[in-house]
């Protein structure tokens, strides 16, 4: 217990195989995971000098982020992928959803794979 109490939030954000994502209210995207950046075909930088409706397709650019989030916690979405196709994940509702947070954290699970074999 100790040496989790000790490891910075962003580190053990990083070490999390799960595609994850931190998103403030006016879709800045402050924190993306290697397995998040490398669903999308880009590296972390990148999709951190994106806005959230740069990688989220349909989300609206007049509602906030959170909200948006929100919406689409436990369904299906689809991310823009740096190639221009189309990736579609399951988003999980955030973490971090109380009345007074200002970011919502979100990881997904990439279904596109299964979805071409279901067809």
């Amino acid at each position: 217990m100790e040496t989790l109490a000790r490891l910075p939030a962003l580190v053990l954000l990083e070490r999390i195989p799960v595609p994850t994502l931190a998103v403030l209210q006016d879709g800045t995207i402050v924190f993306a995971n290697c397995a998040f950046a490398e669903m999308v075909g880009c590296d972390a930088e990148e999709v951190v000098s994106l806005k959230f409706h740069d990688v989220f397709y349909g989300a609206s650019t007049t509602e906030s982020a959170l909200s948006v989030v929100d919406g689409l916690a436990n369904m299906v979405v689809e991310l823009a992928h740096k190639d221009g196709s189309t990736v579609r994940a399951l988003m999980n509702r955030s973490a971090l959803w109380r009345s007074d947070d200002e970011i919502a954290l979100a990881t997904f699970q990439d279904l596109t794979e299964q979805l071409w074999v279901s067809g």
